[in-house]
């Protein structure tokens, strides 16, 4: 069981297809869930009858699994995972120093998507640390054009580009702790993440200034720096930017549209911070073993791969079998990325992490109305954890 549905489907079911040629004797059938996945897990566990295996949207939902004595720990498959996928990925899938699930799809959210048309324009290049790319926002500002389109009205957006900024500014190591609360979010080094962010949220270098920031939505927010003349000349999101502007922009890639790394900040290394879906095990049983080891292997993802619309931390699988150059630079940054985080967001508990109108994304939305008050907000953020945390 997993969310994917559609297009999505079918490319795992060539994946599952893949795995049948290789045991021709195993029958595996896969229900799509979507957005019910979590839904229906906890159902089908607390009914004693969960799938043998399924592909969680948060890794929270696998340690509450793991809590419930639910899942089975993968043992068996932990050197292929490390061998294939690295530390960062064993990190994720690791609960109580046992290992119970990998991230097989992976998804990309530090990027910049500009227009291509803008930086020529303005006469600037894709930068590659933070200070160029602010000094860049204010020579777009003065040809004309807003430098960043942000879309406030889902809070979400606000919480990636904070945590792209935070793990850059704070390193990995402060990352997972303020990830679980084990340092406070008035601690300094957030507070001086807050301040960075502040430079990119002023309402003279944002598309439509604060007021329009907060009404609009991510599509839009993308949308805004592919139309003709564009609202603002870049955004920044995740690899699914993509799609968005392919599907409502007559932008073309490389012509239109391209995209870059997050900036580093103060020489920070090459990191990530990204979502995905983490396979894990509730029925043990040699085909389940069989299909864990087999999902692990770059050969499975390169199937996906080669349809599009998939990117993996598998750093053993070619990257060239992208389809796209676009595909290649988003999803090909996973296969040699030092640091991979999960978001943030989604690691904490949800109605502090991620429930519309409330906790983060509703700080956040906040902070955008007024970014000058670092103090005041971090205060918030840290009472409203508190009381989250219990």
């Amino acid at each position: 069981m997993a969310v994917w549905t559609g297009a999505e489907q079918e490319a795992f079911q060539a994946v599952l297809d893949g795995f049948t040629e290789q045991n021709p004797d195993v029958k595996v059938n896969y229900t799509a869930a979507g957005d019910q996945l979590p839904t229906q897990l906890s159902t089908a566990v607390q009914g004693g009858n969960p799938p043998d295996i399924a592909a969680l949207p948060q890794p929270g939902l696998m340690a509450d699994f793991v809590k419930k004595n639910a899942l089975q720990p993968l043992d068996f498959a932990s050197s292929d995972i490390s061998d294939n996928f690295g530390q960062s990925v064993v990190d994720i899938g690791t609960v109580d120093g046992k290992l119970y699930g990998f991230l097989f799809k992976a998804a990309n959210k530090s990027l910049v998507w500009y227009n291509v048309q803008s930086y020529s324009d303005a006469g600037v290049d894709p930068a590659e640390d933070w200070e160029t790319w602010i000094k860049n926002g204010d020579t777009l500002a003065s040809s004309g054009v807003a430098p960043y389109s942000i879309g406030g009205a889902d809070g979400w957006t606000l919480t990636d580009l904070f945590e792209n900024i935070y793990l850059r500014s704070a390193g990995p190591e402060k990352y997972d702790q303020l990830a679980t609360h084990e340092i406070p979010w008035t601690d300094q080094s957030v507070k001086d993440a807050l301040t960075l962010m502040a430079d990119v949220l002023k309402s003279d270098q944002i598309a439509g200034g604060t007021e329009g920031a907060l009404q609009t939505d991510f599509p839009t927010s993308v949308t805004n720096v592919f139309t003709d003349p564009p609202k603002a000349a870049q955004v920044m999101e995740g690899d699914f930017v993509g799609g968005v502007i392919t599907d409502s922009t007559k932008a073309e890639a490389g012509s239109g549209f391209d995209v870059f790394a997050f900036p580093s900040i103060n020489d920070s290394p090459q990191v990530v911070v990204g979502g995905g879906d983490t396979v894990v095990m509730f029925k043990d049983s040699p085909a389940a073993e069989a299909l864990i080891k087999y999902l692990a292997t770059p050969e499975a993802a390169q199937i996906w791969a080669e349809k599009g619309g998939f990117a993996t931390l598998n750093k053993n699988m070619d990257t060239s079998v992208y389809p796209d150059d676009i595909t290649k630079t988003t999803a090909g940054a996973l296969a040699d990325v030092e640091t991979f985080r999960f978001d943030l967001s989604d690691l904490q508990p949800a109605e502090f992490g991620g429930t519309v109108g409330q906790g983060l994304f509703k700080l956040f939305q906040d902070f955008l109305k007024n970014p000058d008050d670092v103090d005041g907000i971090a205060q918030q953020m840290e009472d409203a954890a508190k009381k989250a945390y219990g």
